[in-house]
């Protein structure tokens, strides 16, 4: 009762709004919930459903499909139909969002009309207010006989249809015993059948084609490629051929879906292979989240984050590497799944392999690799090593709200702990590191206009490698007196912020500090660092031990420069 009253709710509401969104001139959006290419199955299905739910429409999809939708809605509340009528299963859990543009002629409701909908005409809602069984158009005895002439491989269909729409959770085999049996009549029961447990002729089509209605969609098809050496079948409805980017052959999205396939194609070797593995972890389209595999002579990725899911797979066979990656939007996964798994079962592999030399026109930039972007952090700045483990000191505004923190791009780390008011933050790597040089922290406070030197990535790490900025020692006091800083006069960069600050005996006096954040812009040269006592308390508070410089005699540029070099690490924020 209280499900029935849930959907009457959503009726009433968006029944009106159906209306407006119809009257306002803008392209519909639209629940598909099924699609049949029978049409008198089709027209059968429209009538059942009008019965217990509002905004029922059937319209002609092509090449021989029609499809029964609800809507027209804008865009938020079709989502909103979607999750809550799925969730109540009122409709099919693999219905999905569509346009007015993938919707031919109108056939249902009867009269045809496809001008302004009103508002529809609710059920009361009273359990009488449920939907009649429709009558079997086959008796149990002849339903049986016409299912014994179905093949093996046509009832494991059936059962892997079962499953998929969640009725049927045992072995695939072909074999109707008693859970395939149950699993049928509980099909029958949720579509307003007679729960037999044999389903008729005429229901097997309409269940056959709630399966494959995600497919048809899409508008799944075969797809050869030639140059890449690959046939497969894609979701060509909503992808289409762009342009060749060794090892890289792009399809691009062709709709508001906002699906791409790659089908990767390269002569190669397992090292070859292994690279690949590497480089495409670094791009965009696999977010950092989700399972990776590699193995002898192949690998698998997926990636979920930034509104899209990920999945690449490629093998190692011959002195060639195939596979694929599907991008997929996120809150689709019915579809995704299903359009995954044909792609997996289809994907076949042809002569040749795609020619490096294609694609040379393609534009170049350090963001693309082969036409595709590199992912990048929220914010990088600047670090340095003060254990030998490879504990890492660094600003806090670098690591704010992260959902992943990594050094020099390649190691990941945890906060171990910060101090908001000093600005300062202490990352630990999840693996033991071995730093070529470590911090060593100026034990006396450092004279006033002498000379220092600061090391960092003052183009966010775009040169790969640290800076060194050279400036003076202004004062060992900020603009109010705070003894806990030094003010500089230098010049550096944003992503210089964390880095060590040096005197000319290679020891840390001070640590970077961004530009402060209260809205004043202070002097191009004026800047400000914790300074090495204060840095010394924060890190004695975490437990870590303090290296402290000995020798206070000068050190040599190049020497200097190895320093900077071995102790400086990026530090990147990625969300």
């Amino acid at each position: 009762m209280i499900r029935f009253f849930v959907a009457f709710l959503l009726a009433v509401t968006f029944g009106l709004r159906a209306a407006t969104a119809q009257q306002s001139g803008a392209e519909g959006v639209w629940v598909q919930i099924e699609a049949h290419s029978d049409f008198p199955v089709a027209e059968q299905r429209a009538q059942f459903f009008s019965g217990s739910l509002a905004d029922v429409q059937g319209f002609a999809l092509g090449g021989g499909w029609y499809g029964i939708v609800l809507g027209p809605y804008t865009r938020a509340d079709a989502e909103q139909v979607l999750r809550v009528y799925r969730a109540e299963r009122q409709i099919p859990s693999d219905s999905f969002i569509t346009f007015s543009r993938s919707l031919g002629r109108q056939f249902w409701p009867q009269d045809g009309a496809t001008g302004i909908v009103t508002a529809p005409t609710l059920p009361t809602p009273t359990p009488a207010a449920q939907s009649p069984v429709v009558v079997s158009d086959e008796t149990p005895a002849q339903a049986r006989r016409s299912e014994r002439l179905l093949n093996r491989e046509e009832r494991r269909g059936l059962q892997t249809a079962l499953k998929a729409e969640g009725f049927y959770n045992s072995t695939i085999d072909g074999a109707f015993g008693p859970g395939t049996r149950r699993s049928m009549a509980d099909w029958q029961s949720v579509n307003g059948y007679e729960p037999t447990g044999i389903l008729t002729t005429s229901q097997r089509i309409v269940l056959m084609d709630q399966y494959n209605a995600p497919l048809l969609s899409v508008g799944m098809a075969r797809r050869s490629d030639e140059k890449a050496g690959i046939s497969v079948d894609l979701p060509l409805g909503e992808v289409a051929f762009s342009r060749y980017d060794p090892p890289f052959a792009h399809y691009d999205a062709q709709s508001d879906l906002g699906a791409r396939v790659l089908l990767i194609s390269q002569q190669g070797e397992r090292a070859d292979l292994f690279g690949l593995y590497d480089v495409m972890q670094t791009l965009e389209i696999v977010p950092l989240d989700g399972p990776r595999q590699r193995r002898k002579d192949s690998f698998t990725i997926e990636g979920r984050g930034n509104g899209i899911v990920s999945y690449t797979e490629a093998t190692l066979r011959d002195g060639q590497i195939k596979g694929f990656s599907l991008i997929w939007p996120e809150g689709d996964e019915g579809r995704r799944a299903r359009v995954l798994q044909a792609i997996k079962t289809s994907f076949a592999r042809t002569d040749g392999a795609l020619d490096p030399a294609e694609g040379a026109e393609a534009a170049q930039s350090v963001d693309l690799v082969s036409g595709l972007e590199i992912r990048k952090p929220r914010i990088s700045r600047s670090g340095f090593y003060v254990d030998r483990s490879g504990a890492v000191l660094t600003v806090t505004e670098a690591v704010q709200n992260c959902t992943r923190i990594t050094l020099d791009n390649t190691y990941r780390a945890d906060l171990v702990s910060q101090d908001s008011g000093l600005g300062v933050a202490i990352l630990r790597p999840t693996q033991p590191l071995a730093p070529m040089a470590v911090a060593e922290l100026h034990p006396d406070e450092p004279k006033l206009q002498s000379p220092v030197t600061l090391a960092g990535y003052s183009y966010e790490g775009v040169l790969g490698a640290p800076t060194l900025t050279f400036g003076t020692l202004s004062d060992v006091a900020g603009l109010r007196g705070e003894v806990e800083l030094s003010r500089l006069a230098m010049a550096p960069q944003k992503g210089d912020a964390g880095g060590p600050v040096f005197d000319t005996g290679g020891s840390v006096v001070g640590m970077l500090l961004p530009d402060p954040a209260n809205g004043q812009q202070l002097p191009r040269d004026v800047s400000f660092a914790a300074d090495a006592q204060a840095l010394r308390n924060v890190l004695e508070e975490s437990g870590l031990t303090v290296e402290n410089a000995s020798d206070a005699a000068e050190i040599t540029p190049d020497e200097l420069n190895r320093r900077a070099i071995g102790m400086t690490v990026l530090v990147s924020c990625w969300d």
